[in-house]
C-alpha cells in the first residue's frame, strides 16, 4: 500500500517556485550570452533586438532586419506555444516543455557540429527554444517574473522596494521584501549564467548549448519527483 501523500504547503511551493526561476534565469543568461557572442543577436531579449530592428530599419542593414524580425517571430511562437500546452486539457506531462527545451537544443548541437547551421536558422531555432522556456515559471508566489529577460524583472524590483519604503503596515512590508529578493535574486542568477557563458564558449564551442540542455533536464526530473510525491 503507497504511503499517504501530503500536499505541499504554500511556502514549500513558492521556495520551489523561487529556486527553479533563478535556475530558468541562469540557464537563459547563459544562452543570451552566448548568442550575443556568435551571432551578435539576444535570443531573449526582445527589447535589445527591437532596438536593433528599429535602428537597422532606419539605416538599410538588411542582415540585421532579416536576423531581428526572425527572432522576435521565433521567440514569440515559443511563447505562443508553450502557452498552448500547458494550457491544453490533453496534455497531463506537465514536465513536457522541459523536455521539449532540452531536447531541441540537444538536437541543435548534434546538426550545428556536423552540418554547420547558418545564423539565420540558429536564432531562430534558439528564439523559439527560449520563447518555450519562458513559459514554464511565470510567478513566484503572488510575484509575476520573467526569467528570459530582465527588464520587467529590474522594473518590478525597483517597484517592490518603493512599495516596501512607502508601506507601514507589517505584513504588507514583509510581502514586498519578500518580492524585492526574489526579484534580486532572479536578477542575479541570469546575470551569473551571462558572466559564465563567454569561458564555456571558449572550452565547448558547438557544443555550447548541452550544458543548458542537460541542467533543463535535471530541472525537469526534479520537479517530476516532487509531482510524484504529491
Amino acid at each position: 500500500m503507497l504511503p499517504e501523500k501530503k500536499p505541499l504547503l504554500l511556502s514549500e511551493r513558492i521556495r520551489i517556485q523561487e529556486k527553479l526561476a533563478i535556475f530558468l534565469a541562469f540557464i537563459a543568461g547563459y544562452i543570451d550570452a552566448t548568442g550575443l557572442i556568435k551571432w551578435k543577436t539576444y535570443v531573449s531579449f526582445m527589447s535589445g533586438n527591437t532596438t536593433s530592428l528599429g535602428a537597422a530599419i532606419s539605416t538599410n542593414k538588411f542582415g540585421v532586419i532579416i536576423t531581428s524580425i526572425t527572432v522576435i517571430l521565433s521567440f514569440l511562437l515559443g511563447i505562443y506555444a508553450g502557452t498552448c500546452l500547458s494550457l491544453s486539457k490533453r496534455i497531463k506531462n506537465s514536465i513536457l516543455i522541459f523536455y521539449l527545451v532540452s531536447g531541441i537544443l540537444i538536437f541543435y548541437s548534434f546538426i550545428d557540429y556536423f552540418y554547420n547551421i547558418n545564423n539565420v536558422s540558429s536564432v531562430a531555432i534558439v528564439g523559439f527554444t527560449m520563447g518555450l522556456m519562458n513559459t514554464i515559471i511565470t510567478s513566484v508566489g503572488n510575484q509575476k517574473v520573467n526569467t528570459d529577460f530582465v527588464t520587467g524583472t529590474l522594473n518590478s524590483l525597483a517597484r517592490s522596494i518603493a512599495m516596501l519604503s512607502m508601506a507601514s503596515d507589517k505584513a504588507v512590508k514583509k510581502e514586498y521584501q519578500s518580492n524585492a529578493i526574489h526579484l534580486l535574486l532572479l536578477w542575479t542568477g541570469f546575470l551569473s549564467g551571462a558572466f559564465i557563458a563567454p569561458f564555456l564558449l571558449y572550452y565547448l564551442e558547438k557544443w555550447i548549448f548541452i550544458l543548458p540542455a542537460l541542467l533543463v533536464i535535471i530541472c525537469g526530473l526534479f520537479i517530476s519527483k516532487i509531482n510524484f510525491k504529491n
